[in-house]
């Protein structure tokens, strides 16, 4: 079965697919890569791509288009504000939302497509959310104030990355046809939702309003990206019209049979306890085990629930990489 109909039948429910997609849908860590070369990765691999061809896993690549140029100001150090107020915003939005941007990634997006026509990929897209795109700016405390100290400005920042992230959408779908996307947000962490139910529907239920429906149309997944706890938040989601969710951080007490058990046509992309992955084979099995229902019921990939650590060897990768193979067959 090719690649691309493999995702679009999992993400489609269907029974027919012969196997679960394999995939490594974080970047890799570079601490994790400076231990596999040590351990006899070899160095002159490709990184992204031919990582995943080493290790056998089906190709994806993602573009990430983001609003700020690269002159934006930098944060001093992370989480850190970039502005503070009204002013300070208008004086940073001559480097953001440019139509340089996105020329930048309509040429970029072209170039690979166009090189890689016939090589398998499954294409997927981030775009910045709206509780997102506003912290990197505020930084993360200064943020969290705003929703009360600056909702005017909230608003414009997100009406603004709404109408940006409208344009990117014709860029891309102008190009390529995504199977999915996902909205960058990180509004969840380990104990639940970062915002009350009340912000959410005032300052960031609108614009998933504006722009979800719009993905739908061109028949590609929707997903929301957020660590931690998400389960509080599916419903929020599912009212935007949102279809699925990446990483299901376990470390978090996320339970992918619990979601499926919940929501029955609920999307999920990850899911598998990272912090065990050094552990052995024992372990790995143990896990692919959990999560053998939800495999099971379709509508679910199951991947690392964020990057690989370091501590994972390269060793124990090779066995993940084989048992992923086994616990994935469908057929």
């Amino acid at each position: 079965m090719e690649n691309l109909e493999r995702f679009q039948k999992i993400l489609n429910f269907d029974k027919d697919a012969d196997r679960v997609p394999m995939v490594e849908w974080a970047g890799w860590w570079d601490k994790t890569l400076n231990e596999w070369w040590q351990q006899g990765l070899p160095k002159d691999i490709e990184l992204g791509n031919g990582l995943n061809d080493y290790f056998g896993q089906d190709r994806l690549m993602q573009f990430w288009v983001a609003p700020r140029d690269a002159t934006c100001p930098q944060a001093p150090y992370h989480g850190a504000p970039i502005i503070n107020d009204e002013a300070e915003y208008e004086a940073i939005k001559k480097h953001l939302f440019t139509d340089e941007i996105l020329n930048e990634n309509y040429a970029r997006i072209k170039a690979f497509s166009e090189a890689n026509k016939n090589n398998g990929f499954v294409y997927w897209f981030s775009l910045e959310g709206f509780f997102w795109f506003p912290r990197t700016l505020f930084g993360i405390e200064n943020h969290l104030y705003a929703f009360y100290d600056y909702p005017e400005l909230m608003h414009q920042m997100n009406q603004d990355l709404c109408v940006f992230n409208k344009k990117v959408l014709e860029m891309i779908y102008s190009l390529i046809s995504p199977t999915f996307m996902t909205m960058a947000e990180d509004m969840s962490y380990n104990h639940g939702p970062m915002l009350s139910r009340e912000l959410y529907d005032e300052f960031i239920l609108p614009y998933y309003k504006e722009i979800v429906p719009l993905v739908k149309a061109q028949g590609t997944k929707v997903f929301i990206d957020t660590d931690g706890n998400v389960e509080p938040l599916i419903p929020w989601f599912l009212d935007a019209g949102i279809q699925g969710v990446l990483p299901l951080e376990r470390m978090a007490g996320v339970d992918v049979n619990r979601i499926r058990e919940n929501y029955p046509d609920f999307l999920m992309i990850g899911g598998f306890d990272k912090t065990i992955m050094h552990k052995g084979e024992a372990a790995l099995r143990a896990e692919f085990e959990r999560l053998l229902p939800a495999i099971r019921s379709g509508g679910y990939i199951p991947a690392v629930d964020h990057q690989t650590p370091p501590d994972v060897s390269l060793e124990n990768y090779h066995t993940y990489m084989r048992l992923f193979q086994e616990y994935g067959a469908l057929k």
